[in-house]
């Protein structure tokens, strides 16, 4: 196993993208990569990320919601940024990260409108496959 390329994905509440990156990564590309997730601001997992994820097999109901600070000095071969806000609030790392930026649509902000469950669903449904699809893409 070559688990020696330390992943972060950051988001703003680390609630629910960036939970769901986490997830796709230990379980899609864990020879590649030893993946974290933090927030800005975290919120707290979100249910329904929760429930995307275990649809398809994929338990996240144990992770929590991280703040940046909380992960210390720990240095990462990659940052990746899946919304605009923790793009511009991005803290510094030293020049051997790669700083990635990949912005996904906010599945909690696109199901506050949602007229059913199952309709709120469809967005977190869709995020996490998008989701899945870049983390298949990442460099080995």
């Amino acid at each position: 196993m070559n688990r020696n390329n330390k992943i972060l994905f950051l988001c703003t509440g680390n609630s629910c993208r960036s939970q769901m990156a986490e997830a796709w990564t230990r379980h899609l590309r864990n020879n590649d990569y030893e993946a974290y997730s933090a927030g800005i601001t975290p919120k707290g997992l979100d249910p329904r990320a929760v429930k995307a994820m275990a649809e398809i097999g994929i338990d996240i109901s144990q992770q929590k919601s991280k703040d940046i600070d909380s992960l210390g000095a720990m240095e990462f071969d990659y940052v990746i940024t899946l919304c605009d806000n923790a793009k511009e609030s991005c803290p510094y790392y030293p020049a051997k990260t790669r700083l990635i930026h990949r912005g996904f649509d906010d599945p909690p902000s696109l199901a506050q409108d949602a007229k059913s469950e199952e309709d709120a669903m469809e967005h977190y449904r869709r995020v996490r496959d998008e989701i899945r699809a870049f983390v298949m893409e990442l460099p080995e």
